[in-house]
């Protein structure tokens, strides 16, 4: 059985002064990530101190391409089936998002992908789609 993405609804993470220059960026249609100033280290969730060494950090724009590490189709949760998934950023972070505008049954774990942005409820998410 093919399943088409659908449009579902979505709310915004809540900002906070760690995050915000990553939401501004999502509705330029930009990606970003945190990198360390001291081990060059990138990183993922967005945090002021880099998680490996504890330096400070700074925002680097990314490549918004990667593959899928693990996929998972949802179907009975609700009424629009989704598909959520790890994807491995070109950068080496790992991130957790929806992967949209795709037959959702074609989907597979070294699928690359490429970032996507789309409008929710108060403002911009990155997604990804095939590549």
């Amino acid at each position: 059985m093919t399943t088409m993405h659908q449009d579902r609804p979505i709310s915004l993470p809540a900002s906070d002064p760690a995050t915000e220059t990553y939401w501004n960026a999502a509705k330029q249609g930009v990606l970003r990530l945190r990198r360390c100033t001291a081990c060059r280290e990138p990183h993922w969730y967005p945090r002021p101190l880099c998680p490996f060494c504890l330096a400070d950090t700074e925002w680097i724009d990314a490549s918004g391409t990667g593959t899928i590490y693990s996929v998972s189709v949802t179907r009975r949760a609700g009424p629009i089936p989704y598909a959520i998934a790890y994807v491995t950023l070109d950068e080496g972070v790992t991130m957790l998002t929806n992967i949209v505008d795709c037959d959702l049954d074609s989907l597979r774990i070294g699928q690359r992908v490429k970032v996507c942005f789309k409008s929710v409820d108060g403002g911009t998410l990155p997604m990804f789609t095939p590549a």
